[in-house]
């Protein structure tokens, strides 16, 4: 039928289905948007890492303000670069198929910029500032919009966002979904 053959045996091919929200059709689209970055190097390993900035010439990395995050997140060694099971597993989190939960407990991991399972005032400022680019937003207009961030969303008044009070924010957001999405 004109089909090539899949680098992925049909046991792999069940196993990524079992730990993804794809079909394994989907799996293999996946595969091809990941070979297609570096073919040179998937085309004789399918188990080749590519390095973080091959990963960010995936068209909606490449213009992601959260690229590089996506990327370190995603990343089994959190260096950035992603083995096609990493690729996989964020393509997979963005899918439509992802539920909201899975969702936020990534956004949150990607605006965690010090890793501290809060998001604090500098992970907000870092978080606006990569929102708003070159809009020449002025620290005091940036320290006002974070004041106010934290007004509405910190419940315990402590300073910082902790999980529960931003998956508080995203249930409210009607718009999350959707763009926290990456098509295949």
């Amino acid at each position: 039928m004109g089909q090539t053959k899949s680098q992925f045996t049909d046991e792999e091919l069940n196993e990524y289905e079992d730990l993804t929200y794809f079909t394994k059709k989907e799996i293999l689209v996946a595969h091809r948007k990941f070979k297609a970055l570096a073919p040179e190097k998937v085309s004789h390993n399918k188990n080749a890492k590519l390095s973080m900035s091959k990963i960010l010439q995936y068209p909606e990395l490449k213009v992601n303000p959260f690229g590089d995050r996506i990327c370190k997140v995603f990343s089994s060694d959190y260096s950035g670069d992603c083995t096609f099971e990493d690729f996989l597993d964020m393509m997979s989190v963005f899918s439509e198929s992802s539920p909201k939960s899975v969702k936020a407990e990534h956004a949150f991991r990607i605006f965690d910029f010090d890793g501290d399972d809060m998001l604090g005032v500098n992970d907000l400022k870092n978080v606006v500032e990569r929102l708003v680019g070159n809009n020449d937003l002025g620290s005091d207009e940036i320290k006002l919009l974070i004041q106010n961030i934290l007004e509405e969303a910190d419940l315990d008044d402590d300073g910082a966002l902790s999980f529960a009070e931003f998956e508080h924010i995203i249930e409210k957001s009607s718009d999350f979904t959707n763009s926290f999405r990456i098509r295949l």
